[in-house]
């Protein structure tokens, strides 16, 4: 049986008129078009993954009603020997959303590990399009879903009785600081995510970052700590994180401590940055 049809013309061309033609490679995805792809992808993950989601918007309001309701008739905060369950939840609503913050950046390490352990990763090096747009999406998703968690943590925590004197200014300076610090986690926990074997070591390298609120003055005041511990309470990077935003939401002056929060910020962010253009392509490459 003979089929009969039209061929293309470079079919019945000579080698020496093929050699001659010029081929137009064919043009990429940009930074930009790779980056919103990949934030949808993830993010269409992050929403489809329920439990999780739901997870990132219970943990913090329990933690800030057990912290509230449970501690806060015990502390004394505002060091006069009076201790108020309402002075507390102002006291530690800062550190709530940033210790929440921290569990839910820990799901971006545990879904990048998945990415370059299945070899995802690997079958993008070979589109044409940035492959570390990947790693960026990731991080935007949990952005968005850290911040929804904290847009509700501030709802429930209206709902019980917290109020502000901050200015509207003021409060913007205090969501900021903590959605730097929220961007900060993200990155890191991409990055770790990136370099882990799997999933359950991404995780557990993260383990000891969430646990910096705790030994910061996010629960407790500095000076009630041992002497012992409190040197490092007082110049690790969450305190003056926690204390520039507490400061901010209450309409009180933060001093320097927003600065120095900025700094330490900016510091781990460029520290991610660095570790990931230089592990990324040798991680994929293999």
């Amino acid at each position: 049986m003979t089929t009969t049809g039209t061929l293309p013309a470079t079919a019945h061309a000579s080698p020496e008129a093929l050699a001659g033609r010029t081929v137009t490679p064919m043009s990429g995805a940009g930074f930009l078009t790779a980056l919103k792809v990949f934030s949808v992808r993830s993010l269409k993950h992050s929403f489809r993954d329920a439990e999780s989601l739901l997870m990132a918007v219970i943990l913090p309001i329990m933690l800030m009603l057990i912290f509230t309701y449970v501690m806060g008739g015990a502390m004394d905060v505002s060091g006069d020997g009076t201790t108020s369950s309402d002075a507390y939840l102002s006291y530690v609503l800062p550190a709530i959303v940033v210790t929440a913050a921290g569990f839910g950046a820990s799901y971006t390490a545990v879904v990048v590990s998945n990415d370059m352990t299945t070899g995802f990763m690997n079958r993008l090096r070979t589109m044409p399009f940035p492959s570390v747009t990947v790693l960026l999406g990731h991080a935007v998703s949990s952005m968005v879903r850290n911040l929804l968690a904290t847009a509700v943590v501030f709802a429930v925590a209206l709902a019980v009785g917290f109020r502000t004197d901050a200015s509207f200014l003021q409060l913007l300076g205090s969501v900021g600081l903590v959605a730097l610090w929220i961007l900060v986690i993200t990155v890191v926990f991409a990055v770790l995510g990136m370099v882990a074997g799997s999933a359950e070591s991404a995780s557990g390298y993260g383990f000891m970052l969430l646990f910096l609120p705790y030994v910061s003055s996010g629960f407790a005041p500095v000076e009630s700590m041992p002497s012992w511990l409190q040197g490092f309470a007082q110049h690790q990077p969450m305190t003056p994180i926690i204390d520039a935003s507490r400061a901010l939401l209450n309409g009180q002056n933060p001093g320097n401590e927003w600065w120095i929060g900025v700094l330490w910020c900016a510091g781990f962010v460029a520290l991610a940055v660095w570790m990931a253009a230089v592990l990324f392509p040798r991680k994929v490459a293999r």
